[in-house]
């Protein structure tokens, strides 16, 4: 007999949380103006909102916060952490910052002007934020597929390279790179193949286009590459991640994903020049060259985590328990991204509430009734989420209206997972009574998403 999968740790920790009654439930997400952001931790019993600094560190990662080292300049945290970039990304050049949003600020203050055209796979929230903040624009060329959730694709997240060839040559001279989402967190946490990164670079070399990769699940993608692209499965994890970062230039990196850390991100490049014009925006914005935001202690947490993010046993450990959960949904019926992605379910809500007006927030109010039915948060990756038109500020409506279940790396078990699986079938058991969902009382003028209050429609 085969023996059963089990997680690749042991316990050593834990933190209790609360379970709350439906009526508790239904009187706080009012409180918070319909918003799941607003809700207080306590309130929530198994939080999905995001997987973004909410991850379990290991005793490795504990260890090196201890060794620490505090300095403004010249930290050995900093060499620490600037080797492991190098060793496993390949990139000579870095500079720290507080989270990945902040990378992205300083870069594109050094490469992002008004009238910029930035193509891409499916920008997400903070980089279609400051592209749009610096009155550029984000051209979004994902593969058709990834709008279509039932459709099998194994890399649904791809850059459609026939689209970027036309785009690089009708409009190269208002594109100043092109970036690559690794994986596409917009279109369900979908993998990028090596033939495409490989692609892109061709085509972006060919018009003399730097190519930069949001890199914050950037070992999840190198674990689909490993599992479905050919001539690939018997490469290690780290063989296959140096080879995905030397088809790009530069990257930005939430570390608080795949690095498993609490706070911290960075830029990477091979260019000395650039590094250069970064590190005055660094300076400006977040801090000196060698610490950019971060503490030393999160720097050694942060190296740490690269080495043990990227190895295969790790990775299988968590990217199959978002897979169990969701098998289970498929179970149920419940429509989600196919195939399931690397670190989040992605719930179909077109599909879910079909009858509801796409005006009143189709994935929001699927949020809303998920937290209501079994004290769950998801989060909205879809009307909210695509914000208005910088220039009509009319509202986008996106192919896609997807509430996404992200779940922390090393956090949660299956039975909780089971528990989500539950909540959300008794949701979808029910949906036909969902006829109605919210409309905008208050919004901010960009990413409003995070802020926005709601009121029933």
């Amino acid at each position: 007999m085969e023996l059963p999968f089990a997680e690749s740790y042991k316990i050593k920790m834990v933190e209790p949380i609360r379970r709350s009654t439906r009526s508790q439930r239904e009187e706080w997400i009012k409180a918070a103006n319909y918003n799941l952001f607003n809700l207080k931790s306590e309130q929530v019993f198994i939080d999905l909102l995001t997987d973004s600094g909410t991850g379990a560190m290991s005793d490795r990662q504990w260890a090196a916060i201890m060794l620490g080292d505090e300095s403004y300049a010249g930290a050995s945290s900093y060499f620490n952490m600037k080797n492991a970039i190098q060793s496993i990304l390949g990139f000579p050049h870095f500079l720290p910052t507080h989270q990945g949003r902040a990378a992205e600020n300083v870069l594109f203050s050094a490469l992002v002007k008004e009238g910029d055209c930035v193509p891409g796979n499916s920008h997400f929230d903070t980089t279609k934020g400051h592209i749009e903040f610096r009155k550029a624009h984000a051209i979004d060329l994902t593969l058709d597929i990834a709008s279509d959730t039932e459709a099998f694709h194994p890399f649904k997240g791809n850059v459609d390279t026939e689209k970027l060839e036309k785009y690089l040559a009708e409009n190269a001279s208002k594109v100043p790179f092109v970036i690559v989402t690794v994986t596409n967190n917009t279109a369900g946490g979908q993998p990028v193949s090596m033939e495409c990164l490989r692609e892109v670079k061709r085509i972006s070399t060919k018009y003399g286009k730097p190519v930069l990769y949001d890199s914050a699940r950037f070992a999840e993608n190198a674990y689909f590459i490993k599992v479905r692209e050919k001539g690939y499965e018997n490469k290690s994890i780290k063989e296959i991640v140096k080879e995905m970062f030397s088809y790009a230039d530069m990257m930005t990196m939430s570390s608080k994903k795949d690095a498993i850390v609490n706070m911290g991100g960075f830029i990477a490049m091979n260019s000395e020049e650039l590094w250069r014009q970064c590190s005055t925006y660094n300076i400006m914005f977040e801090g000196y060259v060698t610490y950019g935001g971060m503490s030393g202690r999160d720097m050694n947490a942060l190296a740490t985590g690269l080495d043990e993010g990227t190895e295969f046993d790790y990775l299988d450990t968590r990217i199959k328990q978002v897979e169990y959960l969701g098998n289970r949904l498929r179970d149920f019926g419940v429509p989600i991204q196919f195939p399931i992605g690397g670190h989040a379910i992605f719930v179909d809500a077109n599909k879910f509430l079909p009858n509801m007006p796409k005006e009143e927030c189709r994935a929001q109010t699927l949020a809303i009734e998920l937290y209501i039915e079994a004290g769950v948060r998801g989060v909205e990756i879809g009307t909210l989420l695509a914000d208005r038109d910088p220039v009509t500020r009319e509202n986008r409506y996106p192919k896609l209206e997807l509430l996404r279940l992200a779940i922390p790396r090393r956090t949660y078990t299956n039975n909780h997972m089971e528990v989500v699986a539950v909540g959300l079938k008794n949701v979808f058991d029910r949906r036909n009574e969902i006829l109605r969902g919210y409309k905008i009382v208050w919004e901010a003028p960009i990413m409003r998403h995070f802020t926005v209050k709601l009121e029933k429609a």
